[in-house]
């Protein structure tokens, strides 16, 4: 890990985007969380973030359709999931995708932290994808 990292966290829950929040400002990390991921998207910017970090299951728009949004704006930045429910997870991840696109069974299943989270795995998750290329 690098000081200063910047990283977009968003969650719909407030109580975890604080509470992540915290963990990984006190790690060094520079972090922008959003409770929203309309506005996140709107917000985004290609080259600023090295690691978006989203929850999966969201009202206005769920994290793997937000990732993919995400993707045609900056296809460099890393990305983790953070889920409450193996089940969902596996649900969204048989989801099809439009033609041409990557699916998302194809996504690392260790970018994928299941709620709740201690700090120490969250941290390693991060470590361990920032590290990759």
């Amino acid at each position: 890990m690098r000081k200063g990292n910047r990283i977009l966290l968003v969650d719909d829950e407030t109580d975890i985007t604080t509470t992540l929040k915290i963990a990984l400002e006190d790690a060094g990390f520079i972090v922008n969380p959003y409770n929203d991921p309309l506005i996140a998207l709107s917000e985004f910017k290609p080259g600023y973030y090295d690691l978006v970090i989203l929850d999966i299951k969201m009202q206005e728009m769920n994290g793997l359709e937000l990732y993919a949004e995400m993707r045609k704006v900056d296809n460099q930045v890393r990305f983790c999931f953070i889920t409450a429910g193996q089940m969902y997870y596996d649900e969204v991840r048989k989801e099809k995708r439009e033609e041409g696109e990557e699916p998302y069974c194809k996504l690392n299943t260790e970018r994928f932290l299941q709620k709740p989270i201690s700090n120490v795995e969250l941290l390693e998750t991060i470590n361990r994808v920032m590290m990759q290329r």
